[in-house]
């Protein structure tokens, strides 16, 4: 195998160090512990340089001349950016290894092809919400598991307004997923930077906006007829749903008697929660006799980077911003709901310039956060994640849109921009509206 193939010594080093970077986060409470964890996820993404997208790639390289700055010049601003990248790394990984043992479920394969069954509508509405939900502990597993099935019709039947459509629900069902689901990085990241905001409360103006923008996806798609596109699936039956569905209740029961009966932050609440799942499902596979291997972290370079740097930069911004520019900051009155209605716009005009949303929500929260009036917190916790969810969705640079042109081959501009804009703008349009009305009434 080449330098970067899986059976080189450097792949096997950037999993180890990955898994380092996990096991030193969930010992975040040790002294040292998130040093070491920066350090060791640090060398798993330089190690894994030569398959970084350019975008992470420019990220690495500003965590890197941003650590030296603050090293030199706000030794307390680098220990805040520290500790806030190992809590979101050992977060990441925890997601990636949990989409790793579920993606092996043989419940989940049947989940995945009976969502095809049915007519037009039924059809597109069973791919859009089905993704949604196996986006809640897949992530962008989710994406690829219904993605390939997608990429199945198309290999075994061709390209019609069908699996056109297909791609188009396998898009917004995951972009929902910011919107509501409690084990997304967009809640995770929320939270850390408006503390004052609850994950009741974020989920529960996010998810009415998710069923809602779910529900409009269907007067954006291509006409069908249901006598030309017959596809036929199994159906999976009640038991891989009740399955499926107990399993997400653990880990949210989970994630609630950590971050609210132990008192531990959200992100390392859900972080524990995940790895306990994964624990179970790595047991429950050799007790069957199956001798599953923990998954290789390697592959997920850049995942590594887009978080573990768009969080220490966020810490960075957030921490100099507080120290520097005092807590009399504040906009104009009128600024607040101004601002609220913006933020979803700058999360689009960052993601169409190549800026993944864990980015520029970092930078919006750790900016906008200290300063926004306590009362109406949650009115720009739902504006940023609106903006996430319509990145995600709307821009080719998106992880998930490039997953999807993987798999499906069609391309990410056509998909993301033609596909899904006039969608995302009315979205964005409803839910900065929103949000600013709610900072209107609530300050």
């Amino acid at each position: 195998m080449g330098e970067s193939g899986p059976d080189s010594p450097v792949w096997v080093l950037r999993s180890l160090f990955a898994w380092l970077a996990l096991v030193a986060g969930v010992m975040l409470p040790l002294p040292g512990a998130d040093a070491v964890a920066a350090l060791a996820v640090t060398t798993a993404m330089l190690l894994g340089w030569r398959d970084l997208r350019p975008v992470a790639r420019m990220l690495l390289v500003l965590m890197l001349l941003a650590a030296l700055a603050a090293a030199v010049l706000e030794p307390q601003a680098l220990r805040e950016g520290v500790r806030n990248m190992a809590i979101l790394t050992a977060l990441i990984i925890s997601v990636i290894l949990l989409s790793a043992v579920l993606s092996r479920s043989r419940d989940l394969a049947s989940l995945s092809s009976s969502l095809f069954a049915g007519r037009s509508l039924t059809r597109y509405y069973s791919l859009t919400f089905g993704t949604a939900f196996l986006s809640i502990p897949l992530n962008f597993g989710a994406v690829g598991v219904v993605a390939a099935l997608v990429a199945d019709r198309i290999n075994g039947r061709g390209h019609s307004a069908g699996t056109r459509n297909a791609a188009r629900a396998t898009l917004r069902g995951f972009a929902a997923a910011p919107l509501c689901s409690p084990l997304s990085i967009s809640v995770a990241v929320v939270l850390t930077f408006l503390p004052g905001l609850e994950g009741w409360q974020l989920i529960g103006m996010g998810l009415p906006v998710a069923v809602l923008f779910l529900l409009a996806g269907a007067l954006f798609r291509e006409p069908e007829s249901d006598e030309s596109e017959v596809l036929e699936a199994r159906t999976a039956g009640v038991g891989p749903w009740l399955r499926f569905t107990g399993l997400i209740g653990v880990i949210c029961a989970g994630t609630l008697a950590l971050s609210a009966g132990a008192g531990l932050s959200y992100p390392r609440a859900v972080t524990l929660s995940c790895l306990s799942v994964v624990g179970l499902g790595l047991a429950w596979g050799a007790w069957r006799g199956e001798r599953p291997a923990p998954p290789s972290l390697a592959p997920a370079s850049n995942e590594l980077v887009i978080v573990g740097a768009s969080a220490f930069l966020g810490a960075l911004v957030s921490a100099l911003a507080e120290h520097h520019l005092g807590a009399g900051l504040a906009l104009p009155g009128w600024g607040y709901p101004l601002a609220a209605l913006l933020v979803p716009w700058v999360f689009y005009a960052a993601g169409m310039m190549g800026f993944n949303p864990i980015l520029t929500g970092t930078l919006v929260g750790a900016l906008l956060g200290p300063i926004w009036p306590s009362s109406a917190i949650q009115a720009l916790g739902l504006s940023m994640v609106c903006g996430w969810a319509m990145t995600g969705v709307g821009t080719p640079y998106a992880a998930n849109v490039l997953l999807l042109e993987r798999f499906t081959g069609y391309p990410a501009w056509r998909t993301a921009v033609l596909w899904n804009r006039v969608l995302a703008i009315t979205v964005m349009m409803a839910g900065g509206l929103l949000a600013a009305l709610l900072t209107l009434l609530l300050t």
